[in-house]
């Protein structure tokens, strides 16, 4: 059964979320993985002129971005998280977009050379109907390119998760849990090809790994 996401519900998460995630002193960063100085970089976009984030939080992957010259445009569901993000980025000429990613990209008339997430709106939305809608964001040849944890063995498709405990105001969403191989799928489907999905060991052995994917339109 297609999980029922409740977008206002969800927005108040994400809008809590940011009260803690984002620090006035954040600096611009690219990390595709949870360990900071680990795995690769922004090389993995290729050399792109424009690129698009989808569920972009704190903004400091899109910072670093527009530092090097590349027209970059970040969509996330908080508007907490926007106005923050657009303030502590004024100047840098990264853009901000206050949005459900679905409704976002459905009306959104763009194009980019890059369309990536890092922990981001990959990981919380129905990848059946996010992919055609990136799909048709890229230019030909373009690439998209996501990261999450991977996903427990056995445990696959739409997992809940509350936020903050188990007590108080049931504030929850879902996250998309798959095997490289179905997420391969996944993107073939939907007209991507040349896919890598692979996971990334962690710094420390035994220590969570990093599902990191890439393919182009």
């Amino acid at each position: 059964m297609p999980a029922r996401h409740d977008i206002a519900a969800e927005t108040d998460l994400w809008d809590t979320y940011a009260g803690s995630a984002f620090q006035n002193d954040v600096e611009p960063a690219f990390c595709w993985t949870q360990y900071a100085g680990h795995g690769p970089g922004p090389e993995v976009l290729g050399d792109p002129a424009t690129a698009l984030e989808i569920g972009c939080g704190t903004g400091r992957a899109l910072a670093l971005l527009a530092g090097r010259g590349i027209k970059a445009t970040g969509i996330d569901l908080s508007p907490v998280m926007v106005k923050k993000a657009t303030e502590r980025w004024a100047g840098t000429g990264a853009d901000f977009v206050r949005g459900e990613v679905l409704e976002v990209l459905a009306a959104d008339t763009a194009t980019y050379d890059a369309v990536y997430s890092i922990f981001g709106a990959v990981w919380f939305t129905d990848p059946a109907r996010l992919f055609p809608l990136v799909a048709g964001r890229l230019r030909p040849g373009g690439v998209l390119a996501f990261s999450h944890p991977p996903a427990i063995p056995g445990a696959y498709g739409p997992q809940g998760m509350y936020k903050g405990g188990f007590a108080g105001k049931a504030m929850f969403t879902y996250r998309y849990s798959y095997t490289p191989r179905r997420w391969t799928g996944f993107l073939e489907r939907a007209g991507f090809r040349d896919v890598d999905a692979r996971v990334l060991d962690a710094p420390e052995a035994g220590h969570i790994g990093t599902l990191l994917v890439t393919a182009r339109r």
